[in-house]
């Protein structure tokens, strides 16, 4: 093709495109001009800070919480309230809180909500309460009301049954002061009954009447009380009472139960961190498991029952981690495995 032939080919090229351009007009879309702003490019004003973030329902919904939580902040800043020493934030009452779930509260917001944006609802509504908290040790009653009123609609209706789950049924005592308490470690269960020895009889004076004499005896017999010390018949100093308690385990003593040392120290170990022994006598149902579970089992109740009698030596024994029931459990065996976790010897031929 020769030059001029190439020239009139482009040429016809941008003749065709050029009047494709121009023959079609552009025609804007009709709108209504009784509904049209009254000036020109005016757009309405949207209703809310947070039209265009995508998110409006839940955006809304934390700037109204951040307001709330800066209005009462404002308040207690005005009583002098705020900020609190830290001994006085240790001295607030402790958090009572059982939020809505995410599906609910999502459902109350208008949108579905994921595990971050819960979680942001869920801080601010910490801090509100808390806010409240310190206006009720304060004893703002009005400003702890209208902070409740907010913290309320965000609060699930079984709340009281939801709390009532973490904590322990207090132990109750019959009519003979008598302990019941259950203890578990493993596949083992042991339900303990505690009760207190008696104290030791007054020492007999020797102007006692030989009736009199035989009612100590008497007393001493059931009591199962022991004398330590010098013989009496060659000493003048009064012998030491000392009191011994007994453990049954399923009607038969510690020692015919419990066949390994190891067993039964576990089970004495509540008494001698307590310092309470020789002070409770201990009568056991145990069952399931063997002899480690079950000591296990048995010495979580007695721990619980010494601590329901001294309330003073619960703390000692929460940090000698007897009052939790142990988690350890025997792993189960995996398929292609020996045991849990022991492989099978390899063989190469």
């Amino acid at each position: 093709m020769s030059v001029l032939g190439c020239s009139r080919h482009v040429m016809k090229q941008a003749s065709i495109y050029r009047a494709y351009a121009t023959t079609t007009s552009y025609v804007p879309p009709a709108a209504d001009i009784s509904e049209a702003p009254s000036g020109p490019h005016q757009k309405l004003k949207p209703g809310s800070p947070s039209f265009y973030t995508g998110r409006q329902n839940y955006q809304d919904q934390i700037r109204g919480l951040e307001s709330a939580a800066n209005l009462s902040r404002l308040a207690l800043k005005k009583m002098h309230l705020l900020p609190l020493p830290k001994f006085a934030e240790s001295s607030l009452p402790p958090a009572q809180t059982a939020w809505k779930s995410k599906i609910t509260l999502g459902g109350m917001i208008g949108e579905k909500l994921n595990t971050s944006r819960y979680r942001k609802v869920t801080s601010i509504l910490n801090e509100i309460d808390e806010l409240r908290r310190i206006a009720q040790a304060a004893g703002q009653q009005t400003l702890e009301e209208s902070i409740a009123d907010v913290v309320s609609m965000f609060e699930r209706e079984d709340k009281e049954t939801v709390l009532a789950r973490g904590r322990r049924k207090p132990v109750k005592f019959d009519e003979w002061g008598r302990s019941y308490t259950v203890g578990k470690r493993k596949t083992s269960s042991a339900r303990v009954w505690i009760i207190p020895v008696k104290a030791p009889p007054p020492p007999v004076s020797s102007e006692a009447g030989p009736m009199e004499a035989e009612d100590h005896a008497a007393e001493a017999e059931v009591t199962n009380e022991v004398t330590l010390g010098p013989n009496p018949n060659h000493s003048s100093e009064p012998p030491i009472p000392v009191t011994t308690s007994t453990i049954l385990v399923n009607g038969s003593p510690l020692a015919d139960y419990f066949q390994h040392p190891a067993d039964r120290e576990r089970i004495v170990r509540p008494f001698k961190i307590a310092g309470l022994l020789g002070a409770y006598n201990v009568f056991a149902l145990v069952r399931g498991g063997g002899t480690t579970g079950q000591s296990g089992a048995l010495s979580q109740g007695i721990a619980k029952g010494l601590a329901a009698h001294v309330p003073e030596v619960q703390e000692i024994l929460r940090k000698s981690k007897l009052l939790r029931r142990d988690p350890r459990m025997v792993e189960r065996k995996k398929t292609g495995r020996a045991k849990a976790r022991k492989a099978y010897a390899w063989v190469k031929r």
